[in-house]
């Protein structure tokens, strides 16, 4: 029994009754239905709500008898999982951005960080953990991977990329004995042991990058991408929209995020080359090309499938765009960008091929500003000088491990690491090996002084100008934009891209890769046969001749150097076949065939012409005297004896030899 006083202590019973007995008497519900019942009725009324499936976006349903409750699935929440939370976009148009939250209470015991994720940037920031003097937990995302890191304590890696593009929930756990456990989606990345964590109040978390920019980059820059649902254990971090129902830490500054989880328009820069088509994907975009041409922005073309060139004009077939070659000052090139170039010219790229030790490839300059590739003492050097208001004047300065003036093809890609920030470190990388490539220590600007209203001189520091080059280079790219060696009006092509580099130098580049005659008129003499290494040449000369152009009869043997044995010329060199019994490459030794012999026992080394033989001690006997000498039986008389050798016993009456055991034969 309970007083009235304390009804509301208890939750009201909801469901079905049956045979209620009290004080061993049946109630009979018609009874009692009708005196004091409130909200009772007769029968057993019962249907299961979740068969309507009311809980969206995979929530779980829980029937509750006359309702029904959602657990919902992150980042779900309202009554059926219907709300989303709100999504938080970082980097949108490649803007720096980031955020930070202030920690209210201690986290001593076990908490976790999670979020969703969703990016196409292999690298950049995440979350940051920070107190007044350090900041000493770091995730961020390195080559596409998931890192996380306690101070100076080993890190943590995701086995596989995550910048695909779609959303991916990371979470970070972290017990208060030390242990971090990566996880992505519910798979376990890894786990590492390090010291105690404990997050304090007043500690800062920042997302997406921090408020220098410097220590950003040491983690791959500011992040771009979506974050969304970012809790700090059951504590949220909200963006936009704030709810006051919710635990949550206060947002402290925002820079640059937006709602929602739109990508960058990239089509608007025109990425795709003759004549693409641009088609935008989230953060990303893809080309549908015209015929006859590939690639991931249409930049390989087939051009000669394309008749590009005026009637009875023989079209060769070229490597990607097409080659150049560069002779002297009268083959230099210069090109003007056309005024439509939007995008961040932040890379380099060329093809090369020549035996030049000192040439100009690349020269461009507007004010204190310059681009200069060059070839000096057979190395490939860039120089880069920019300016900006914030850093002043800074140069880049970086050359290739080997030599590039070999004659053969070298590709030549010279890129920003971050070409995303205003000034970033350069790379240099010689024919794809990445293992040797050159990285700046100073940081530079971009290229985008040379977007519009600047000459860029090609094959030379100018016309006239000297220190030109020799030799044939492959397209050359700027920014993804080609320097190409056919103007608009001597191509017929479906239609040209919007953003172009121009060629504004009268004469038209000589097209194709061509190297001077060097073998017509052979130059090798005497049956020589000559090679072309392209801009030079090799003779192979017969036998019996030497030197550049096989005008030197080699005769070795001239001097008779062969003592005791026959001559015969080999290339610059003779050989000797020597008499028997001489040795040495002149056969001037008497061989000694008695050196290093093997004559045991004591047995003595007999010289012959060609070999040796033993005389062997008394006792031992054999070619190398290394069997002993058994004893010798002899019987008989004077008229008649017999001799058994080898510790056989000779019979006086049958004249006979007894062997021992591994001897046979009469004696």
């Amino acid at each position: 029994k309970q007083s009235k006083g304390n009804y509301d202590a208890f939750t009201p019973f909801i469901g079905c009754m049956r045979d209620v007995f009290v004080d061993w008497q049946l109630v009979i519900p018609e009874q009692w239905l009708s005196d004091s019942a409130v909200n009772v009725s007769p029968g057993c009324s019962y249907r299961d709500r979740c068969l309507d499936v009311p809980c969206q976006n995979k929530g779980e349903c829980v029937n509750m008898w006359q309702s029904y409750e959602c657990r919902c699935a992150r980042p779900y929440e309202g009554h059926d999982c219907e709300e989303e939370h709100v999504t938080a976009r970082f980097g949108n148009e490649d803007a720096y951005s980031f955020a930070a939250f202030t920690v209210t209470d201690d986290l001593v015991d076990n908490f976790s960080i999670s979020f969703f994720l969703r990016t196409r940037r292999s690298g950049g920031l995440l979350l940051v953990l920070a107190n007044s003097s350090n900041a000493y937990l770091h995730v961020w995302l390195e080559g596409g991977e998931v890192s996380v890191q306690l101070d100076k304590y080993e890190s943590l890696k995701s086995a596989d990329a995550i910048d695909d593009g779609e959303a991916h929930f990371v979470s970070v756990e972290v017990a208060a004995d030390g242990l971090i456990v990566l996880y992505v989606g519910a798979q376990e990345q890894g786990r590492v042991e390090v010291r105690p964590v404990g997050v304090q109040a007043g500690d800062t978390v920042y997302v997406g990058g921090m408020l220098e920019a410097k220590e950003t980059a040491a983690f791959g820059g500011y992040f771009k991408g979506c974050v969304q649902d970012l809790r700090i254990s059951d504590r949220r971090l909200q963006f936009f929209g704030l709810d006051t129902t919710v635990r949550s830490y206060p947002l402290e500054i925002m820079e640059n995020v937006t709602v929602g989880c739109s990508g960058d328009n990239i089509c608007s820069r025109n990425p795709c080359l003759n004549g693409g088509v641009c088609y935008s994907k989230w953060d990303d975009f893809t080309c549908t090309c015209p015929p006859n041409t590939s690639g991931r922005r249409c930049e390989e073309v087939k051009w000669c499938e394309l008749s590009p060139c005026p009637t009875d004009v023989l079209c060769p077939r070229l490597l990607g765009y097409s080659n150049a070659t560069f002779l002297n000052d009268s083959t230099v090139l210069s090109y003007r960008g056309n005024g439509r170039i939007s995008r961040n010219l932040t890379s380099l790229s060329l093809n090369l091929r020549t035996r030049r030790r000192k040439a100009a490839i690349l020269h461009a300059e507007e004010g204190s500003a310059f681009i200069t590739v060059s070839i000096q003492d057979g190395f490939l050097f860039v120089e880069h000088q920019s300016t900006y208001e914030e850093e002043g004047v800074s140069t880049v300065s970086l050359s290739t491990r080997s030599s590039v003036s070999d004659g053969e093809w070298h590709s030549v890609r010279f890129l920003m690491a971050a070409p995303w920030e205003q000034t970033s470190r350069w790379t240099l990388v010689l024919d794809e090996d990445v293992e040797e490539a050159s990285t700046s220590t100073s940081r530079g600007g971009n290229l985008d002084f040379l977007r519009e209203g600047v000459d860029i001189f090609l094959g030379g520091l100018a016309p006239d100008n000297g220190w030109s080059l020799a030799g044939c280079l492959g397209t050359v790219e700027l920014g993804g934009i080609a320097l190409s060696y056919f103007g608009s009006s001597g191509v017929n092509l479906p239609r040209m891209q919007e953003e172009q580099f121009v060629q504004t130098s009268p004469q038209a580049p000589l097209v194709g890769c061509g190297g001077a005659s060097v073998c017509y008129p052979n130059p090798c003499l005497n049956g020589g046969e000559c090679q072309d290494l392209f801009n030079a040449y090799n003779c192979s000369c017969p036998e019996g001749w030497a030197r550049r152009h096989c005008d030197f009869f080699l005769d070795t043997c001239a001097s008779n150097p062969c003592v005791h044995g026959n001559c015969s010329v080999a290339g610059w060199s003779y050989e000797c076949t020597c008499e028997l019994g001489y040795t040495g490459a002149n056969c001037e030794e008497e061989a000694d065939m008695c050196k290093n012999h093997l004559c045991a026992h004591g047995g003595t080394c007999l010289h012959g012409p060609d070999r040796y033989a033993c005389l062997c001690a008394e006792n031992y006997t054999g070619p190398l005297c290394k069997r002993p000498k058994l004893p010798v039986s002899v019987c008989g008389d004077d008229t008649r004896n017999y001799t058994c050798f080898n510790g056989g016993n000779c019979t006086e009456r049958e004249l006979s030899c007894d062997c021992p055991p591994g001897f046979i034969g009469h004696r």
